[in-house]
This record gives structure tokens, C-alpha cells and sequence, in this order.
């Protein structure tokens, strides 16, 4: 993948300009998502993608940026994201005043690909900055400039989130979600994520079970002493530390349990999980 990042973007803004995906990203579908998102896309539908952390949606993202051969600018959402910093705003070079686009305008104005990923996590103006692109208008008002931007039929906004940790302070709102077709993923079936596993990590399928089987444990105790179970991704990151020389018992706790939690007796509890399947 060749990866291109805009200059004199302000420092808070965690993006990942125009990625050209020239490769195939290694993606098992789980179910129709691939169908759903090229029909979404052929109707001009904005997706949502709902589901827990590390299940696969930013990489679903990238390998439909490839299959649908356009390009994919994926912002990281926080706190201080701005929709100035989506958007666009003045700054001051060598002395003279200008504007730099935004990611999203640029989305925009290239008929690509926009993911703003855990979109509950901005700030309410940058949410309802989307409102016009996410509706019939398909319209980027840029009050700055005195501009409004019309998507092309290219377009596509994308938006996730983690249902999981929802609040009363970080709730999508119903404003927002009823623009969207939602897409909802989960962890994969046992079958897929050991050969998910094997692929990302090149563990034998012995070790991919049980790493599954792990997995599968702390996912049973959500919400029980952990907010949430161990991803696929931990799973491949203790696959790898495996690979390398790194004792498993260390690997599983390094990747996976000090990752979930920090609490010694939920640790204690993960430890005798661990013991009984290794």
C-alpha cells in the first residue's frame, strides 16, 4: 500500500491521508458486509460500522477501499478533534495566510473514501459538521470560505463506533445514526478467526486454537470484571511474540491480559484460564 500523508495539517489531527491500496488486504468476510457496502456505495448510502474493538472494521475498510479502487482517508476520532480540523482552516506559512483542506473536504473534492473511526469519540460540532454529506444534500458547507463543496457520485462516508462503550456523555445520536445503513461485526466464528490467526501470525493451527479458545473465555467475562474480551488483534500480537521466541504463557499475559485489564484478581482469574488451556 502506498501511503501519502498532507502536509501542514494541525498536529492534534490523527489521519492517514489518501492511502492508495495497490494490494488485496487479507479480509475473511463474515457475512453479506461486502455485498452490503458495494450496494451502499452504488446508492450513494453512508455506512455506519458498529462492533468491538480489534473485530476487523478498519481492515474491512481497506480491503473495500482496494475492491472498489478508490482512495481511503481514515481519521482517528478524539476529544480536540475540531471541525476545523476535519473541515479546514487558515494558517500562517512563510508569512503570508493560507487555507489547507481538511481531510474530509479533500474525501470530497477526490470522490474517495472518508472513515472517521469511534466517531463518538469527537466533539458534537464535528459530528453534525457530516450531517449534510450523510443526507440527500451530499453537501459540505466550508463556512470559512464562504463555500459549500457537492460530493461526487464517488463519495462515500463511512463512521464507527464500539456500542460497547457507550455512555451517556458518548452516545451517537439518533440525528446521526438514522443517515446511516449499519454494519454490524462481531468477533469471528471460531473456524475463521483461528485461520485469521494463522495468516496474520504464520502460528501453526494448534497454537491458533487455543489462542481462540482464550479469547473466547474472556469474552464470556464482559462486563463481569473485563469491559471488553480479548480482539482478534491481541490474539495475532500473541501469535507473533509466539513466533519469536517469547515463552507462551509470557506472550498470552504481555498481548492479552495485561492489555485487558490492570485489576490482580481479574488477572489472578485470567492466569488460571490460561493454565488450563496451555
Amino acid at each position: 500500500m502506498a501511503i501519502s500523508k498532507q502536509k501542514n495539517l494541525p498536529k492534534n489531527l490523527k489521519v492517514q491521508e489518501f492511502m492508495a491500496i495497490k494490494e488485496e488486504p487479507y479480509y475473511l468476510p463474515m457475512g453479506k458486509e461486502i455485498k452490503l457496502f458495494e450496494a451502499a456505495c452504488k446508492n450513494m448510502i453512508p455506512v455506519l460500522l458498529k462492533g468491538p474493538t480489534g473485530c476487523g472494521k478498519t481492515r474491512f475498510m481497506l480491503h473495500m477501499a482496494w475492491k472498489l479502487g478508490r482512495p481511503l482517508v481514515t481519521v482517528s476520532c478524539h476529544d480536540d478533534l475540531t471541525a476545523s480540523d476535519v473541515v479546514g482552516r487558515c494558517l500562517v506559512k512563510g508569512g503570508e495566510t493560507i487555507w489547507v483542506d481538511g481531510p474530509l473536504s479533500r474525501a470530497v473534492k477526490a470522490g474517495g473514501i472518508c472513515y472517521l473511526d469511534e466517531i463518538v469519540e469527537a466533539r458534537k460540532d464535528t459530528t453534525v459538521v457530516i450531517h449534510p454529506l450523510a443526507d440527500d444534500r451530499r453537501i459540505l458547507p466550508v463556512e470559512k470560505r464562504g463555500e459549500t463543496l457537492t460530493a461526487p457520485p464517488e463519495f462515500m462516508l463511512a463512521i464507527s463506533y464500539n456500542p460497547g462503550y457507550q455512555s451517556v456523555l458518548k452516545e451517537l445520536k439518533q440525528s446521526t445514526r438514522q443517515r446511516f445503513m449499519a454494519l454490524e461485526f462481531k468477533y469471528p466464528p471460531e473456524e475463521l478467526e483461528v485461520e485469521i490467526i494463522r495468516h496474520e501470525s504464520g502460528a501453526d493451527e494448534a497454537l491458533a486454537k487455543k489462542l481462540v479458545m482464550f479469547a473466547g473465555k474472556t469474552r464470556n467475562l464482559k462486563d463481569r470484571g473485563l469491559t471488553e474480551g480479548a480482539s482478534t488483534r491481541l490474539l495475532v500480537h500473541a501469535a507473533r511474540l509466539i513466533n519469536s521466541g517469547i515463552e507462551p504463557v509470557k506472550a498470552f499475559e504481555a498481548a492479552i491480559s495485561l492489555s485487558l485489564t490492570d485489576d490482580a484478581e481479574m488477572l489472578e482469574t485470567l492466569s488460571e484460564i490460561l493454565d488450563s488451556i496451555l
